[in-house]
Formats: structure tokens, C-alpha cells, sequence
């Protein structure tokens, strides 16, 4: 059986820009606002992944 990996993500609206904006300590990079929250929780499934690959480290290949 394999467990899942949980990653935090900060969602918090900001009334001044009226944007919702997500943030994250457990993926690097991911900072992203939208104006609505289905439209945050779209941009994520999309960043959230793409994110967690770019920022693994290199094979090391000998």
C-alpha cells in the first residue's frame, strides 16, 4: 500500500487586489492568485504538480 504525500497550500483572499491567493512552504515557487476559488483550485492542479517536478534534484548519474 502506498501512502500519500500531503502538501499545505495557503489560500487566503486579498480584499485590496480581490484575488484569491494561494501560497505554499512545501512547494517551492508556488505563489498564484485567481479571481475566483474554483479558479484557484484549477490553476493548483496544474501548478502544484508541475512544480513538485521541476524542483526535485538532478539524477546523478556515475
Amino acid at each position: 500500500m502506498t501512502s500519500a504525500t500531503v502538501f499545505q497550500v495557503n489560500a487566503f483572499w486579498d480584499a485590496d487586489a480581490a484575488v484569491w491567493v494561494a501560497t505554499s512552504e512545501d512547494v517551492p515557487g508556488l505563489v498564484t492568485e485567481a479571481e475566483s476559488f474554483d479558479k484557484l483550485q484549477q490553476k493548483l492542479r496544474g501548478m502544484v504538480p508541475e512544480l513538485l517536478v521541476l524542483n526535485q534534484p538532478p539524477l546523478q548519474i556515475h
